[in-house]
């Protein structure tokens, strides 16, 4: 297999996979909006601290508010991780390995990409999250089509470690900058607006169902063990990571490599500190350095990933 098309298939499928978290933000925070008073949080800041391009959004934007979080996340083309740009460069990546990727995958991009372009220019000034159902919807189709039409083959693995870190990734910054950022203060922690945020957290991954079977009361350690550590709901940062882990083993059995490569050992090296890291140590000893060390350990997956696979030369 092409380095090229690897890079080009892992790409598409982190591309889509940002879009649809983007959309899943923006829309549980209009929804907060409705259900929480005006002289609470301010619920849109956190959302641009989630991408950690908080400088250049302040340099363009200014003050964050609903209109142009929408717009720098949602449809800024200048900006490199906004949901359209996203999907337009999942598109263009799609359109190099079209011939690996079957027709309905691929229209499917095409035809999202365009829902969301034709409508950016309505959703700016009039945001709805009707919207951002409909694209989280179109993302759920994608990635149904693509795991149903595709053989799961070396293409189908890239492209679903580059789903899974993605996903790992996103997950683990908006449960961090929810922790620090977004509860008023220390007096609200068990209140109801307290309850009402935890639960909006749960509704951003599509967990909120998935937690109230296991527990009848949102309790902040079991959130966030349900964040980090759950090992079968798919959006968990350990479900993520274990995901991508096997799809790495795969690649690895697949490429006839003399050694094993720089990112498989950094994905098991994640794997293991999630499977045994417990929730209660992690809160104690400090949840944000331990996001911090998660998130930082993704990144040095990606980075090995572009050298083990893809031809990037190695820093000398």
């Amino acid at each position: 297999m092409l380095s090229r098309v690897a890079e080009s298939i892992y790409w598409m499928s982190r591309q889509m996979e940002r879009a649809e978290n983007l959309a899943r933000f923006l829309e549980v925070t209009l929804n907060l909006t409705l259900d929480q008073a005006d002289s609470l949080v301010d619920p849109w800041e956190p959302l641009v601290q989630v991408t950690g391009d908080t400088e250049w959004f302040v340099e363009k934007y200014g003050v964050p508010t609903q209109q142009s979080v929408v717009n720098f996340l949602a449809f800024d083309l200048e900006y490199h991780s906004s949901m359209l740009t996203c999907l337009r460069a999942a598109r263009e990546n799609a359109k190099s390995v079209r011939e690996m990727l079957s027709s309905e995958a691929f229209e499917q991009i095409n035809e999202f990409y365009h829902f969301v372009s034709d409508s950016s220019a309505t959703q700016i000034t009039d945001p709805t999250a009707a919207f951002f159902d409909s694209v989280r919807d179109y993302s759920l189709l994608w990635s149904g089509i693509l795991d149903s039409t595709m053989a799961h083959d070396m293409r189908w693995h890239f492209a679903n470690v580059g789903r899974l870190l993605e996903r790992a990734d996103k997950t683990s910054r908006i449960l961090d900058v929810k922790y620090f950022n977004l509860l008023p203060n220390v007096t609200d922690v068990g209140t109801a607006i307290d309850d009402l945020q935890w639960s909006t957290l749960l509704l951003a991954i599509s967990g909120f169902e998935a937690y109230r079977r296991e527990h009848h009361l949102v309790n902040i350690e079991k959130v966030v063990a349900f964040f980090l550590f759950h090992q079968a709901f798919p959006r968990s940062v350990r479900s993520c990571v274990a995901g991508a882990h096997w799809s790495l083993t795969e690649i690895e059995a697949k490429s006839n490599s003399d050694e094993p490569g720089e990112a498989i050992q950094h994905i098991a090296t994640l794997q293991h500190r999630l499977t045994e890291s417990n929730v209660k140590e992690v809160i104690a000893g400090g949840m944000h350095q331990f996001i911090d060390l998660v998130q930082l350990e993704l990144n040095q997956i990606g980075e090995s990933l572009t050298y083990d696979y893809f031809n990037a030369p190695r820093p000398s």
